[in-house]
């Protein structure tokens, strides 16, 4: 995996929120992908996606450190501001909160403010097809979607699974959609 590209110019940044899934440990693959089309990527975690992921690894390939907490007050932003936004895994639990406006976590936080400040927002739910089932989720979704936000869920995105088996998914599941949602939401086709 390389880093970020050099340039004397300024990229667009693109947050990746990645959330508690074992997903996440994959979530540098989005990143590469995100790289290869020109991105400056930041990876902010859950508290929960912290777990899965590889914080320094993330942090040598994209040149930034891996968020999860709020900063201090006081405290310098050490991230650039986004351009846009992909929550990837996106988890029942991120979806149902954020969909209620909760900002206990520093992603979610992000992600509230985003939608206030007008910036693009694909949330790419991955999760199993009982969680997937709560009217709770289904109701989150559909809320996400009404006020603006991408929202990439279902079978046509990735079939979701029965409950334990997401290890064996994890290989078929399609990075580039979100990294696509993300750049037509920035440069729509006429």
């Amino acid at each position: 995996m390389t880093g970020p590209h050099p340039s004397s110019e300024r990229r667009e940044v693109l947050y990746v929120i990645a959330c508690g899934s074992s997903l996440a440990r994959h979530v540098g693959r989005l990143v590469e992908l995100a790289h290869q089309d020109g991105w400056d990527v930041c990876v902010v975690t859950t508290p929960d996606g912290a777990k899965f992921v590889d914080r320094a690894a993330l942090a040598r390939q994209t040149g930034h450190p891996v968020r999860t907490h709020y900063k201090n007050p006081g405290d310098l932003d050490v991230l650039p501001q986004a351009d846009a936004m992909i929550v990837c895994p996106a988890t029942v639990n991120t979806v149902n909160k954020w969909a209620a406006g909760i900002t206990d976590t520093l992603a979610l936080g992000l992600l509230v403010e985003a939608q206030g400040m007008g910036v693009p927002v694909v949330a790419v739910p991955y999760t199993n097809v009982a969680m997937a089932a709560h009217p709770a989720f289904q109701a989150g979704i559909a809320r996400l979607a009404e006020w603006g936000v991408t929202v990439l869920f279902g079978d046509h995105v990735i079939p979701l699974h029965p409950p334990g088996t997401v290890e064996r998914h994890v290989a078929a599941f399609p990075w580039a959609l979100g990294l696509a949602a993300v750049r037509e939401r920035l440069c729509p086709v006429a």
